[in-house]
């Protein structure tokens, strides 16, 4: 049996899974939803969630990779047979979000030679939907490609494949090893100029004022679970698969916590820069920064935009340095994300690692072209919404209650962590994931179950929403379980002996 790749350092393993949970999401959605449910109070229950959810799931997806020494898929077929679909049920999860996320970075790498000239004018808005993306007028319809789009998303994914291809050590850990560097050292000159702005104090006032009001309200704890979850790369097949390549003495509970607080600085990082600006920006237009916040799309390339457009000096190598941050924190999260379908499909049919990655990259990289035709965004808008809440919430949910209740493997994966870490798991972590994290999601389910039948995600006809969200939610399922049909190869479903682990 083939020996399995391997990290080359801890520091590279670390890397990665930082870099993988380092998103997109840090730097646009963490400062509004902070913002927006109750400022620095936010930060209890921020903290609270991080530790009774996201550490705890890290150090189980961390154990089951190390403990089973395979993809999602494999882990879960060497777990139990019967469980294989979940893996594979992850994997089409973190393909279908490929498809769309590789399409927002091409979108900030064009912002990134765009800003060069501040090419978007005056009319940020209109710029983005109407010059740049050629938005339809109505959603459902593709249209035709946007050339502008497709060009860098060209670049994209040659990039992400050419990663994949030099394999875990010499592709993924050395391309983490500089994007991720230069990603914190780009971000650090960004929050330093936007500190300094008139009007920052002001903003980082609203950011970190506490409104002791909203700490009982349930939405809030609701919002901090939710903001840990989607944020850390977990119920994505990613960590699972990274650290099944970790060597056999590897300190897993340590790497949990390093990664998982290493993700929430930098998202405390991007509030600071990001609410910052916005109190600069609410300065120049004489207007409350509550009127000025934004998250998502609409931050990064229409709001930023504006505010660049105002700087005092060096308003273009601003931008230059905030849009290839956002390039560079995209490609990090892209490379992980594609990794587990690679990985998955490489075991799985015993192929070659050059076949998987042009096969499922390439797949992968045909569909990425419905998001960069004229109705791209519509489409973008409600695939990434339901793959999210009724994809990764759900699957995680499947996943904590299936390993704590159904298999009862906790007390085993206990075992595993603690007989190669410094920090002992105990009473803490089995409580955290048999009871708290699926008492949250399970009502997070509940709450955007009620909602979605109650109205139409975004006001969209119920037709669009049913063909591109419902039913591609319920695809990744039913995919899922027909993949797990399919027989392993004779040996493979044996885990790795410690000798063939550490050769």
């Amino acid at each position: 049996m083939e020996n399995r790749q391997q990290w080359g350092t801890r520091a590279g393993f670390i890397l990665a899974a930082a870099g993988s949970a380092i998103g997109l999401g840090n730097i646009w959605r963490f400062p509004a939803v902070a913002y927006e449910n109750g400022g620095g109070a936010f930060f209890f229950p921020y903290l609270f969630a991080l530790l009774t959810a996201g550490i705890p799931i890290l150090i189980l997806e961390f154990t089951l990779g190390h403990k089973y020494r395979g993809s999602a898929p494999l882990t879960f077929a060497r777990l139990s047979k019967g469980t294989e679909w979940i893996g594979w049920w992850q994997v089409l999860i973190s393909f279908v979000i490929s498809t769309y996320y590789s399409v927002v970075i091409a979108w900030a790498m064009s912002y990134t030679y765009f800003a060069f000239t501040s090419k978007w004018g005056e009319d940020t808005g209109g710029f983005l939907f109407g010059e740049y993306l050629k938005l339809a007028e109505t959603p459902g319809t593709f249209g035709s490609l946007v050339p502008a789009v497709l060009i860098p998303l060209l670049l994209v994914w040659i990039i992400n494949l050419a990663v994949l291809y030099k394999g875990v050590r010499k592709g993924i850990e050395v391309a983490n090893k500089i994007f991720l560097p230069t990603l914190v050292v780009l971000f650090f000159i960004i929050v330093i100029r936007a500190v300094t702005l008139d009007g920052a104090v002001e903003g980082l006032n609203a950011f970190f004022k506490p409104n002791w009001d909203q700490i009982m309200n349930g939405k809030v704890w609701l919002a901090a679970y939710s903001q840990i979850f989607f944020s850390l790369s977990i119920a994505f097949a990613i960590m699972i698969t990274y650290s099944s390549y970790l060597p056999k003495k590897s300190d897993i509970t340590n790497n949990a916590f390093i990664t998982g607080f290493a993700n929430s600085g930098f998202e405390l990082l991007a509030g600071i820069g990001v609410f910052s600006v916005l109190g600069f920006l609410a300065q120049q237009q004489g207007v409350e920064v509550s009127e000025v916040v934004k998250g998502g799309v609409g931050l990064a390339f229409v709001v930023f935009p504006q505010i660049i457009n105002q700087f005092p000096a060096f308003n273009e190598l601003f931008g230059v340095l905030f849009f290839l941050s956002l390039t560079l924190a995209g490609l990090t999260s892209l490379i992980s994300i594609s990794e587990t379908y690679v990985s998955a499909v490489q075991e799985k049919f015993g192929i070659s690692r050059t076949k998987a990655v042009l096969g499922g990259g390439g797949v992968a990289a045909l569909i990425a072209l419905v998001f960069a035709s004229n109705g791209g965004l519509y489409f973008l808008d409600v695939v990434d919404y339901f793959i999210n809440n009724f994809g990764v919430a759900l699957v995680g949910l499947v996943e904590v209650v299936t390993i704590a209740w159904v298999l009862k493997e906790l007390n085993a994966l206990q075992t595993h962590a603690n007989s190669v870490s410094d920090i002992m798991v105990g009473a803490w972590w089995k409580v955290s994931l048999s009871v708290v994290t699926p008492i949250v999601l399970g009502y997070m389910m509940f709450d955007s179950i009620k909602t979605n039948l109650k109205e139409n995600y975004g006001g969209y006809d119920t037709l669009f929403v049913v063909k591109y969200g419902w039913m591609i939610a319920a695809l990744v399922i039913v995919l899922g379980f027909v993949l797990s049909v399919k027989r392993w190869k004779d040996g493979v479903l044996s885990v790795p002996t410690d000798k063939e682990v550490s050769s």
